[in-house]
Order: structure tokens, then C-alpha cells, then sequence
């Protein structure tokens, strides 16, 4: 058998370098690159690996390892999660800062291969620098805190341990139910020993994402309850979008003319302007959406895990009756809510569906259709309401700066989201265009994701324009990555909204009592609370610092201006905003469900004992699904 001498980590390299992804006969390559930042954990193993690869892997800088990981978050997301990124850093701190991206990255289920060094393991001395001593337990290392936040874990002791652990590692990696964060701990001695490697382990492996057709008898089963519901209800999630379904949701929908409600993973599944399009459902979905759920006597779930917000926290599916039926690629998704479950990919489940019930000639009630297509221009008429400023001189609203980019984007143009008050505002408001403009990361909800992830998301879509919008808040807590977008001279788009504090947190503060602790940024009043003036913060100035264009708007008409001026821009470009607080006209609208947030049981603050007033009133509501 013929054999190639390298170290452990430059057949690692090499392996990977040479896997490949292939669905519908279109190929991609599946590590495309690796973000790296190095110690004496990987700079003698990974590091030597990468300088030695050559232009076979390419190597991409970063600045922290957890924005590391969002960045390769995005670039999955935005590749369909057909080709990936791996992350490699040093033992210690550079593994532990890994923790977060990792389970982003499985919550949503998107691929990312992180390569975090670790402990001698030959042990010359004990300990070494950054070890982690657990008394009980000589084989722990602080790499285990990622166990639990990664789809498969493996701790490479050996050279010939790596074969099976990297076959295993992209099994997972491109298996469309079970793909997340992937880790591979290298300890460094290991990284660096070299061992006799079979040449057939380097060989080009094709690894065909496959799409599980439905069983016939679920099939049937499904065919049967959507010709008896007098009022379905489709929830597109995040599956649709993993599994290039959008174009077979459309079809389906506009031959059964059953409405389609999104999730924040799924919004983008229909264009906002499809006839069966009916907005965001949940917590913060739209009044259209969330009024067919509270009545619908059968709900289609595609590709959705029924988070709290979907469901309103299991009080927005009220109909006595309702029953459901979940397409979902994991039975352990299917089977949620009592459901009816067709467990297949979802645009063949789709496809399926569509030839069952057209041979039927099913679609739903005209008159149901007309009542959803009217409370939908309603609602329309509520966005434009929020989007638009009467006076161009004046500070915008956040709806408002929403509108201004409503206005000014083609369905090039992709927004990128994880946390505080956007993601509500932009599920109930934004009008989706394209199957891939609408990247809200919900799932985790990670404050500091978007700013990386707007360069991974850049990386996989070169020439289209896409925007990073964040908060004061959200800026604070990841910035660093503008060093990155300027370093690799990517155009992203950063809108950054000053409001001088956690805006969502503050609101909800105050709805359960807590009477907005802790949510402003603000110095210290003479009686010790927070409600002295703003900090003298200057986020554009401190974006500009790290190497970026900046565009300060004051008014709306300056805002209009600068958004067109980012768009065109050829090199990394922010929008520096101060945003006025929303009111009953200008805002959005309130949310149209509930979400369980506890509400303490006891107290003597009279804010606090009105919200459990409110509590109670809504968890009376909630109900499970048998």
C-alpha cells in the first residue's frame, strides 16, 4: 500500500482540502477556507500545516475566536450549507472563545469545523501552560466544554486516530440532519508528529447531501389531512431555505392557495409580494399570520423546530381542534406537537404534495383566500405606515430606517440580524424579496454575530451588497472584525443604530417589573441608578478607527443619502445613526402574540405585581399539542 510520510496536522489539511459536497449535480467544495489565530497550541501544528498547503487551503485571518466561527457561520448559511470553513486556534482561551460560535452554529444547524488545540498528550510535563486540572479526571481539557455545543467531538491522541475521526467529522459535517458544529481537538505534540499516511485517505470523496423522499403511507396520511382542513396553515422554517425549497413552496402554494406564514429562519420562503405570502408568525409576526394561526384547524410545518417564538410560547394555535403536520428531514422535529409526521427532505415532500393533491384539483376556499389576501393588504398598509417619516428633517425612527433601505434594496441585497429590537421590527416589517436577503440568525439570537458574519456571508456572495445591522449594544460586544472587512477589503455594509442601550431588553424590563435595570447606557445618577445623560460614546468614530468609512446621518433625508452612498461603495462602509425613540405613530406595531417571560410570583414593587397580573391573565392560554 503506498503511503505519504506528513505530520498529523498536514494530512489533516491535506485530507480536508480534497472533500467535496454534490446535491442535484451541483458541486461545491466542502472546507472552502480556514480562519485561524494562533499560540503554541496550533502555530507549530495548523499553522506550519496551512504555510505548507500552499494555495490548496487558503488561509483567512481573524481577530477573535468567536467571531471567527460567525463568520464561518454565515458563509455556510449562505452557501445552502454545501461548502463550509474550518477555525483553528490555540489551546486554552483560543478553544474556550469557541464555545459561543459552536452553539450558534448547532442551534441552527449549520455546518463549521473548528480545530482547537489542546494538551500534550504524551504529558512531558503536567501541567503544561493553559491547562485546565481537574483533580478526578487526567484526560479532561478545556476543550470539553465544547461537547456539548458540537455535533460530533474527537480528541486526536494518536496520528491513526485522525483517519476515522475526520471521515466521521465530515460524515457529520454534510449530513443535512445532524450537521452543527463539528470539533476535532488536536493536542500540539500530536499536531506535529508525522506518521505514514495510506495515499487512498487523500483521495478525492464526493459526499452526496441526499434528499430522503416521504413514505407512501405518511404520504397518504398527509394527503388526507390537508384535503379535510377547511383552514390550513403552512409555517415554513429554516428547511425550506437548507433545502433549496423555496421555488416548490411557491408552486404548491399557489396551487393550493393555502397561506404560508414564515419563522425568522424561514422568512425569505415566499417573496413578500406572493399571493399566499401572509408575513412573520409569532411573538413578533405579523397580524395576518398570527390571526389564521389562532383559528387555522391544521398547521403545515416545513423545516421548523416550533421555537417558543413561533408558537407564542404554546398559546397561538387555539383552535380546540387543530392538529398537525410536520415535513421535517429529523423525526425528533416531525414528531413535535403531536404531529402527523413526513419525515423527508422538504422540497420532495413538497414535490410530492403537489402531485397528490393536484391530481384532486385541491385548494382551499375561496372565501378563506380572500379573507387572508384582505387581511394581508391591511397589514401592508400598517408597514407602510411604520416605514414612512412625514418630515425628512427629522432623527428617524428604527421602522424608519428600515423603510429607507426598503426603498433603496434590489433582491441583491442581503440584511444580516441576530439580537435586541431588529429582529422583531424586521420579521412583522421587511418585505423579503429573495430567497436569501432575509438572514436574521433567531436561533441562538448571539449579540456581536452580525458584524463576521456580514464578512462570511460576503465571502460566499462576492458582488452583492450586504448589510450589517446592529445596535449600540450589539456593536459593543463584537466590533472587531472591521479590521477583517478592511484587511480583505470586503464592501460590507454596516448600519450601526445608536440608542444608548439594550432597546429590547429595556422594553421587556419593563413589561415583567424589573423597571429597566441595568438597559441604558448612562452615567450614574447622585441616587446611584443609571439615569444620568448618555455615555460619550462615539461608535462611528471608533468603526472609523479601525479602518472604515464613515457615514454620519442625522435627519432622514441624511440617512436616505448615506444608505445610497453605502450601497455603492467599494470598500467596507458605515452608516452611523441616532435613532428616535419609536411612539404609537411612527413605531412599529406592537407585538401581535404573546412569549412567557416569568413574571416574579411575589412582590411588593407595584410594577412588578401588575406584569404577574399580566402573566397570569396569558399563561392561563397555553396548552400542549397531544
Amino acid at each position: 500500500m503506498s503511503t505519504r510520510r506528513l505530520t498529523t496536522a498536514q494530512a489533516l489539511v491535506t485530507f480536508l482540502s480534497r472533500q467535496y459536497t454534490e446535491r442535484d449535480g451541483h458541486r461545491r467544495r466542502l472546507i472552502s477556507a480556514t480562519w485561524g489565530i494562533f499560540g503554541h497550541g496550533n502555530v507549530a501544528g495548523v499553522g506550519q500545516a496551512l504555510v505548507e498547503s500552499g494555495r490548496a487551503m487558503p488561509y483567512l485571518q481573524g481577530r477573535n475566536e468567536q467571531a471567527m466561527v460567525h463568520a464561518a457561520v454565515g458563509y455556510a448559511r449562505q452557501s445552502g450549507r454545501l461548502s463550509a470553513q474550518a477555525v483553528t486556534t490555540s489551546i486554552g482561551p483560543g478553544a474556550t472563545n469557541l464555545v459561543t460560535g459552536a452553539a450558534l452554529a448547532t442551534v441552527n444547524h449549520l455546518p463549521v469545523l473548528l480545530l482547537p488545540g489542546d494538551t500534550f498528550a504524551t504529558r512531558p510535563a503536567d501541567p503544561v501552560l493553559q491547562q485546565l486540572e481537574v483533580p478526578a479526571a487526567g484526560d479532561v481539557s478545556v476543550n470539553d466544554c465544547l461537547r456539548p455545543v458540537s455535533r460530533y467531538f474527537d480528541r486526536i491522541t494518536r496520528p491513526e486516530a485522525l483517519v476515522p475521526a475526520a471521515l466521521q467529522a465530515v460524515r457529520t459535517l454534510t449530513d443535512p440532519a445532524e450537521t452543527g458544529a463539528v470539533t476535532l481537538a488536536l493536542p500540539q505534540d500530536v499536531q506535529a508528529e508525522a506518521y505514514d499516511w495510506p495515499e487512498e485517505f487523500f483521495a478525492e470523496r464526493v459526499w452526496y447531501v441526499r434528499r430522503p423522499a416521504p413514505d407512501p403511507d405518511e404520504l397518504d396520511r398527509a394527503v388526507r389531512a390537508v384535503r379535510t382542513a377547511r383552514r390550513p396553515l403552512i409555517v415554513a422554517g429554516g428547511g425550506v431555505h437548507h433545502s433549496a425549497a423555496e421555488e416548490t413552496l411557491a408552486a404548491f402554494a399557489a396551487a393550493t392557495r393555502i397561506p404560508v406564514a414564515a419563522t425568522q429562519a424561514g422568512k425569505g420562503s415566499l417573496r413578500h409580494d406572493h399571493p399566499a405570502d401572509v408575513g412573520g408568525i409569532g411573538h413578533t409576526g405579523t397580524a395576518t399570520a398570527d390571526d389564521l394561526a389562532r383559528t387555522a384547524d391544521l398547521v403545515i410545518g416545513i423545516g421548523t423546530r416550533y421555537s417558543d417564538f413561533t408558537t407564542a410560547s404554546a398559546t397561538l394555535f387555539a383552535d380546540p381542534a387543530v392538529r398537525f403536520l410536520n415535513i421535517n428531514l429529523t423525526g425528533f422535529d416531525a414528531h413535535k406537537l403531536g404531529a402527523l409526521p413526513l419525515v423527508a427532505d422538504a422540497r420532495t415532500a413538497l414535490e410530492a404534495l403537489t402531485t397528490a393533491l393536484a391530481a384532486r384539483n385541491h385548494r382551499v376556499d375561496p372565501a378563506y383566500e380572500t379573507e387572508y389576501t384582505d387581511a394581508k393588504e391591511r397589514w401592508e398598509r400598517r408597514v407602510t405606515a411604520a416605514f414612512t417619516a412625514d418630515d425628512p428633517h427629522a432623527r428617524p425612527t428604527q421602522a424608519q430606517v428600515l423603510g429607507l433601505l426598503d426603498a433603496l434594496v434590489t433582491e441583491d441585497d442581503i440584511l444580516i440580524n441576530a439580537a435586541g429590537s431588529l429582529p422583531g421590527d424586521l420579521h412583522k416589517l421587511w418585505r423579503a424579496r429573495s430567497p436569501r436577503q432575509y438572514h436574521v440568525e433567531y436561533g441562538y439570537s448571539c449579540m456581536g454575530y452580525e458584524i463576521p458574519a456580514a464578512i462570511g456571508v460576503q465571502l460566499a456572495a462576492p458582488g452583492r451588497p450586504v448589510w450589517a445591522l446592529v445596535g449600540d449594544g450589539t456593536y459593543l460586544m463584537n466590533p472587531t472584525e472591521i479590521v477583517t472587512a478592511v484587511q480583505q477589503r470586503l464592501p460590507v455594509k454596516l448600519v450601526v443604530l445608536q440608542n444608548h442601550g439594550y432597546a429590547s431588553i429595556g422594553g421587556l424590563s419593563e413589561q415583567v417589573g424589573a423597571e429597566r435595570l441595568g438597559t441604558a447606557y448612562r452615567h450614574r445618577a447622585a441616587d446611584g441608578t443609571f439615569t444620568g445623560p448618555p455615555l460619550p460614546v462615539d461608535l462611528a468614530a471608533n468603526a472609523g478607527s479601525l479602518g472604515m468609512r464613515v457615514l454620519r446621518a442625522k435627519t432622514v433625508c441624511d440617512l436616505r443619502e448615506a444608505l445610497a452612498e453605502a450601497r455603492a461603495a467599494d470598500r467596507p462602509t458605515c452608516v452611523y445613526v441616532e435613532t428616535e425613540t419609536a411612539d404609537t405613530v411612527s413605531g412599529p406595531p406592537p407585538a401581535q402574540a404573546w412569549w412567557d417571560v416569568p413574571v416574579a410570583e411575589t412582590a411588593t414593587r407595584p410594577s412588578a405585581v401588575k406584569a404577574r397580573e399580566e402573566y397570569d391573565r396569558h399563561v392561563a392560554d397555553r396548552r400542549h399539542h397531544l
